[in-house]
């Protein structure tokens, strides 16, 4: 991988950055638990993952949305007879994601101080905007980054448009982040760069089984490898 052209490097934030994804799959259980007597837990997480998907363009990414989704799989799976405890139990499970610490992965400082002094750095991620930006502004990182942009979602024209408003051509543009299907592929598709940094839980709707290996994308084990593909 040939990095010499890159002007401005993107990182994601979730799992990237910071740790999210299990929480999510923590709730998940608490979920199944409140409901345990109406189903079982498989057949309860199969039934929000299908509603999750189906109010994806509606709701966007996020907690907020995921507590959405955790309202409507209640009432399918009880038959409209959700009670308020119930739903009291499940807005709890929502704020408690809402108000968890913000837990930064291995390296996260030592690489951004290290890439910052070279490179523009930028944070490019999914979610509720007022949720990133409590995590953000948690997370101690701001002073790293140039740019910050939450996006509705990860697609080739949505990158396009990013890296307009930062006047780089998509061959100076690097993503780093652990979602292939978000945070990689669509930026190899306009002509960028990526490094996938696997976190080790993925969401189903994340996860690609298949994709073509190209010399714009590298993987490596774990953020600080980074740094070595640039003094390669």
């Amino acid at each position: 991988m040939d990095l010499r052209s890159i002007k401005v490097i993107g990182f994601d934030a979730d799992d990237t950055l910071w740790e999210n994804e299990t929480f999510f799959r923590e709730a998940e259980h608490q979920f199944a638990n409140v409901l345990s007597d109406f189903m079982p837990e498989e057949d309860i997480m199969r039934e929000l993952y299908q509603i999750e998907l189906a109010n994806m363009p509606i709701y966007g990414y996020g907690i907020k949305a995921f507590i959405l989704s955790l309202i409507e799989t209640s009432c399918l799976i009880t038959h409209n007879q959700l009670t308020a405890e119930h739903t009291t139990q499940i807005l709890a499970i929502g704020k408690e994601m809402l108000n968890k610490p913000v837990e930064l992965l291995d390296d996260v400082p030592e690489v951004l101080q290290i890439l910052s002094q070279k490179y523009k750095l930028i944070v490019a991620t999914k979610g509720d905007l007022l949720d990133q930006e409590r995590k953000l502004a948690k997370s101690g990182l701001l002073t790293y980054f140039h740019h910050i942009e939450v996006m509705s979602d990860k697609h080739p024209e949505a990158y396009l448009k990013l890296i307009n408003h930062l006047e780089v051509e998509p061959a100076e543009f690097l993503m780093i982040g652990n979602s292939m299907k978000s945070d990689i592929l669509p930026v190899e598709e306009i002509g960028g760069y990526g490094i996938h940094v696997p976190f080790h839980t993925t969401w189903h709707h994340e996860v690609v089984e298949h994709h073509v290996v190209s010399d714009r994308v590298h993987e490596v084990g774990k953020l600080s490898e980074v740094l070595t593909l640039f003094n390669s």
